[in-house]
């Protein structure tokens, strides 16, 4: 390789991360030298802080690296050092962490393989008592479900997977409209011991997920788990056998099945949420929501009205503007826009060929994105008790400076158009409700001659269209509703009965809450994946909540195992202590103080969605469960 290949390939690399995995590959600790420590705070500055002597040497030691890992191929050098990763995770974080911090990063970075593989459990045969058909049943083959799944068979227990959808994939699989994305960058969406390298955009399509997801269940041989086409209709706890008793529907009818526990991995956007409006059945034409996708619609010289500005409406408008002949758009609030301009962007080439080349540069490069977003921005999010500006606005300094930036951006966006700055403007904090991010494709949307912003509220929706509050009525052939999922609505529709009867969903009242997210009284051996309380705004990606939860899972079943008891079931004082601690740390959050409307509230405005603290802390909470905290049967 010659140096003009080398400096092209320098170009289309993240520095840090480049010389983490060089160090490591090499085993040369010298090529992350203490001089170029990196700041934390300065991670998002251009060239990451560093000045113009230390990045001509950040770029020196890069190329001697790639030369010295040359070397290593060819049998002239030591190779990989794993003992050099809790010093380099430091170096590239920028901080002297402690060992459970440093352990929680290594298990992201899976650098030296998979480190979340739980141990067999052995000290104890479970169930104790053969009672059930299924130690274990997982409701779901979406991302928690594959992961659980999973888990459990790495820890010797058996399971089935139980699914209403005819593939793996969840919300993947159902989402198919235009432009349906994720909007965290994908190398940090994705389980940390099953890391893609060739990832073939920062954020990766509908299709390329679900491909990935597909391929994981079947690497890991747990398709032929998965029982494709049956919905539970109910959960029913035999307080004599210690077992759940599973009504299924199926497609010749229905069956009833047991299990010794259950993991729910059904998630929290999976039910769509349709907006109870006046004459909606009146409708003539064709309406439906994002995520039942009509592609069988010729959308040539029709008129769309569609209704919704969240994340979803935002991916697949700018593709319906593309076919309809007009686009009436209904927006109730507008949303924060965070600029990503790699949002629809290939991998650059220079990168893809530096994870072929250099061993492990895709696992330091994903860390470093994990670390960058993971605490870096949900600080601006927080109250500061200083802040003594008014908080409709903002809810501490950094948050209004994040208000202010974005506000700039927004004018940049539509400084031509000031009808339309002032709709898109948002009048709540940053962080309040779900940011969207933009790479400019949302104010060229709403700039096109067939696109209508409308922000004045519904009055009720008629035959011929959607007439407005201002009592202008909006032709439409077809309405997509762009409006979200019933997220707060947990477990639903599965009736749920525990112990002595009860029922979950008259005991939750429509507030779902569950200690660590995960355990709820009187519900023995019931498991939630992605459960109340274990959403993520803005600092990373909820695979990290799922396999900490999948984790926490088998330790409980562990635990079971150690003490030869057949069940367990959350002490109601250790789950309202943990309720009132979600509820006091969400009550500071920007999310948690204002009133906009967000689905992250439940319907009495309570926070049942969100985690308000650090990552590590759930890191920590989740590695062993205490049994002071449960009643073991």
């Amino acid at each position: 390789m010659d140096q003009d290949q080398i400096e092209r390939l320098i170009g289309a690399s993240d520095l840090p991360s480049l010389l983490a995995a060089l160090a490591h590959a090499t085993g040369d600790p010298d090529l992350a030298p203490s001089d170029l420590w990196l700041d934390p705070a300065r991670a998002l500055e251009p060239e990451d802080g560093w000045d113009a002597d230390q990045l001509k040497r950040a770029r020196a030691l890069v190329s001697a690296g790639l030369a010295r890992l040359g070397a290593s191929e060819a049998g002239e050098d030591r190779g990989p050092d794993d003992s050099l990763v809790p010093s380099l995770i430091d170096w590239l974080t920028g901080a002297d962490l402690d060992d459970g911090y440093r352990r929680m990063l290594a298990e992201e970075l899976a650098v030296t393989g998979d480190l979340r593989i739980p141990e067999q459990i052995r000290s104890g045969e479970w169930p104790p008592r053969a009672a059930s058909d299924h130690p274990v049943a997982v409701i779901g083959a979406g991302m928690s479900g594959i992961l659980a799944a999973h888990r459990l068979k790495q820890a010797g227990v058996d399971c089935v997977v139980l699914d209403k959808n005819s593939d793996v994939g969840g919300t993947w699989l159902e989402n198919t409209y235009p432009g349906c994305r994720v909007d965290v960058f994908n190398h940090v969406y994705s389980y940390s011991g099953e890391q893609r390298p060739d990832w073939p955009e920062y954020h990766s399509s509908q299709p390329v997920l679900l491909d990935y997801f597909r391929g994981c269940a079947q690497r890991w041989g747990i398709r032929d788990r998965i029982r494709f086409g049956v919905r539970v209709e109910s959960l029913e706890w035999d307080g004599s056998a210690r077992r759940w008793v599973i009504r299924l529907e199926t497609g010749s009818g229905t069956e009833e099945i047991t299990a010794g526990a259950v993991v729910s991995a059904v998630g929290q956007l999976n039910r769509p949420l349709m907006p109870d409006i006046e004459g909606a059945g009146s409708f003539a034409g064709e309406q439906f929501h994002s995520s039942s996708w009509r592609h069988d619609i010729d959308w040539q010289r029709l008129r769309v009205a569609v209704i919704g500005t969240g994340a979803s409406a935002l991916q697949f408008i700018p593709h319906l503007v593309e076919l309809a002949d007009h686009v009436t758009v209904f927006q109730r609030t507008p949303p924060w826009l965070i600029p990503r301009p790699v949002y629809h962007e290939p991998l650059a080439e220079g990168l893809l060929r530096l994870f072929e080349l250099v061993p492990g540069y895709a696992h330091w490069f994903r860390l470093r994105l994990f670390w960058c977003t993971h605490e870096g921005t949900v600080g601006a999010l927080r109250r500061d008790p200083a802040w003594d500006g008014p908080l409709e606005r903002a809810v501490s300094p950094r948050n209004d400076e994040a208000r202010k930036l974005l506000t700039m951006y927004l004018e940049h966006q539509f400084g031509d158009r000031p009808d339309l700055l002032a709709k898109v403007v948002p009048d709540y904090p940053v962080g309040a409700k779900r940011v969207v991010l933009d790479n400019g494709i949302w104010a060229s949307t709403l700039k096109r001659p067939n696109v209508e912003l409308v922000s004045d509220g519904i009055a009720r929706i008629e035959p011929d269209g959607v007439r407005g509050s201002d009592g202008r009525l909006h032709s439409a052939d077809v309405i997509v509703y762009g409006t979200g999922f019933r997220a707060s609505e947990f477990l639903m529709p599965m009736r749920v009965t525990g112990r002595d009867g009860a029922d979950l969903h008259e005991t939750w009242n429509g507030d779902a809450r569950a200690y660590n997210g995960v355990c709820i009284p009187g519900f023995p051996n019931l498991f939630c994946l992605y459960g109340p309380n274990t959403n993520i705004v803005v600092n990373g990606s909820i695979i990290y909540f799922a396999e900490c939860a999948a984790h926490y899972v088998v330790e409980c079943l562990r635990l079971l195992a150690e003490r030869g008891a057949t069940a367990m079931d959350c002490r109601p004082d250790a789950y309202e202590r943990y309720a009132a601690r979600m509820d006091e740390h969400n009550s500071q959050m920007a999310w948690g103080i204002s009133p906009v409307n967000s689905w992250y509230k439940s319907a009495s405005g309570r926070v049942a969605q969100n985690w308000p603290l650090p990552l590590i802390d759930y890191w920590r909470q989740t590695r062993r469960p205490d049994p002071d905290d449960f009643e073991l049967l």
